[in-house]
């Protein structure tokens, strides 16, 4: 059943208890016969009695009931009524207030979002914007220095280029000149001095051309690698981190040695190490480093060192080698190819023992805990050509140390090229 059929009967049940229960209660009330029309029959009247309309009269208990009745009915349609219109206008406002707050959230959400995507877009423009700020710095980085050296290259390939037109032109007017003189042998001064003439545009010419050679070879010297290297390394600045650690092709059990090396640095202190080579008992067996514009050789512990003075200049390629041996302890220096400073009795019948660490650029002179670098003690600046021998070499071959393409001779125990050599803490191979 329907809940407003439910709620009908409900409610005329309730009436009816509520009717019955008041008829039982009166006690003058007179039971009447009720036919099967539910029709109310009163006392039959005489024939001669009239029957009298008294309109004022009150009404009777079933009178009451059926007027309770009709009462309880329009109550009843008119709460029926009510409640069909309550949820319909709960469901509009209901659907208003739905609606309402939908467009609300859209606009809140819309706004949201997009000042996510703004700034998310801002970000990513920013980036790329960075990204390419630093790519064209780059880019033109390279093309400057690019653009220096084919500068260079192209200043040079002009003045050589105008100097052969200046020699070309002079022997031109030689032709003219002897040309003249066929034509002229009458005359005996001009020929001589068209020869002078001649010869000192020549003499001047070579001139030119000798100190732009110069210039060009001063160049190369600051930025090309000495004596045919291919490679260098780089240390970018002091610092106890950065150095460079040596694995020996052969042993380092040694009684005479032959080191040799190119070196261009930056700036010397009262102690920059060139190489060290040491052990745990005696991290000195082997040093060669510069105090200043000097370079020293220690072997065997700092009280045994040969030191030669002037050898060095900053910014420039210069070749060294230490020597030494054992048997009566003789030692020297060679600076760019020539003897420079020699020793007798410098730690005489020592040996340098196998199993230390062999390192350019520092020292492992266990300053720290567990033995670390001392930054007053690094090296700045490039080397390349680092060999070491298990003999001492003669003088020819030391000579030929620094000479031109030196870096095809290669040392037995280390050899430029072929011998490792890892870098560390920012020092690098460069080219």
């Amino acid at each position: 059943m329907l809940p407003q059929e439910i709620f009908s009967l409900l409610t005329l049940f309730c009436v009816f208890r509520a009717s019955v229960s008041a008829l039982e209660e009166d006690d003058d009330y007179d039971l009447m016969y009720v036919n099967l029309d539910n029709e109310i029959e009163g006392p039959v009247l005489g024939a001669e009695e009239t029957v009298s309309c008294d309109c004022q009269r009150e009404h009777t208990k079933w009178d009451k009931l059926f007027i309770m009745l009709e009462n309880s009915q329009m109550k009843e349609n008119m709460m029926l009524q009510a409640m069909d219109e309550l949820p319909k206008v709960d469901l509009q406002t209901l659907k208003a207030e739905l609606s309402q707050l939908s467009t609300d959230l859209m606009g809140t959400f819309t706004a949201a979002i997009e000042k996510v995507t703004s700034h998310v877009m801002s970000q990513v423009e920013q980036v790329l914007v960075r990204n390419r700020d630093q790519a064209e710095e780059a880019k033109r980085l390279r093309e400057s220095e690019q653009g220096k050296a084919l500068e260079n290259i192209l200043l040079l390939s002009h003045n050589m280029s105008s100097r052969l037109d200046r020699l070309e032109s002079a022997w031109l007017r030689r032709s003219e000149v002897e040309a003249q003189e066929t034509a002229f042998q009458q005359e005996k001064f001009l020929p001589a001095r068209a020869e002078d003439l001649l010869l000192n545009s020549l003499w001047k010419e070579l001139q030119q051309t000798r100190a732009e050679l110069k210039v060009s070879q001063r160049w190369a010297a600051q930025h090309l690698l000495p004596a045919g290297c291919e490679t260098a390394v780089l240390f970018p600045m002091r610092s106890k981190k950065i150095f460079g650690s040596v694995h020996p092709t052969a042993g380092m059990s040694l009684h005479s040695f032959t080191a040799c090396i190119w070196i261009k640095v930056t700036e010397a202190l009262d102690k920059t190490i060139i190489f060290s080579y040491g052990t745990k008992f005696n991290p000195y067996e082997i040093q060669l480093y510069l105090s200043r514009e000097s370079a020293v050789l220690v072997v065997g512990g700092n009280e045994h060192k040969l030191a030669v003075k002037n050898a060095v200049f900053p910014g420039k390629w210069i070749h060294l080698c230490g020597a030494w041996s054992s048997e009566n302890g003789s030692a020297s220096l060679w600076v760019k190819g020539e003897l420079a400073a020699t020793a007798s009795d410098l730690a005489n019948a020592h040996s340098i023992p196998d199993g230390g660490i062999l390192q350019i650029g520092q020292e492992k002179n266990g300053c720290c805990v567990g033995g670390g670098f001392d930054e007053a003690l690094a090296f700045s600046g490039k080397l390349t050509g680092f060999n070491v021998w298990d003999r001492v070499l003669s003088a020819q071959e030391i000579a030929a140390q620094s000479g031109e393409d030196a870096c095809g001779i290669r040392g037995n125990v280390v050899g430029w090229g072929v011998t490792e050599v890892l870098t560390y803490g920012g020092a690098q191979y460069v080219s």
